[in-house]
């Protein structure tokens, strides 16, 4: 079983950035893939971006790459979202995810879920 935390979000200007941390417990989470998703009001959970436990399998969506930056420390059992050049349909709530597979990208395929944090971009 894993726990995942998320915090990090705020109200942010257009082109600002924010870094999303979530932290997971139990001894076994350096194993997992994790992954960020997001859900805007109305719209369905999308992916974002993933990182396998070694940092070797590295993926992101369309709508994020160049922007957006994904990183891991299993020491301290944390997953990293640095957020640049926010825009304004980047407003979600932001989710934490984890599961076995790196080349998961649908969120049926995660077992294991944060409750998310909220990122609003306005000016």
């Amino acid at each position: 079983q894993v726990q995942l935390v998320e915090s990090g979000g705020a109200v942010q200007k257009p082109g600002g950035s924010l870094r999303l941390s979530c932290v997971g417990s139990g001894h076994i989470f350096s194993s997992y893939t994790m992954a960020w998703f997001r859900q805007a009001p109305g719209k369905a959970r999308e992916y974002v971006a993933s990182i396998d436990w070694r940092s070797n399998n590295i993926a992101y969506a369309d709508s994020v790459k160049g922007r957006f930056t994904i990183s891991r420390d299993n020491a301290e059992n944390t997953v990293s979202l640095q957020m640049n050049n926010l825009k304004p349909e980047d407003t979600a709530i932001y989710l934490c995810a984890a599961t076995w597979d790196h080349r998961a990208r649908k969120q049926d395929e995660y077992m294991y879920w944060g409750r998310g944090t909220q990122v609003t971009i306005s000016s």
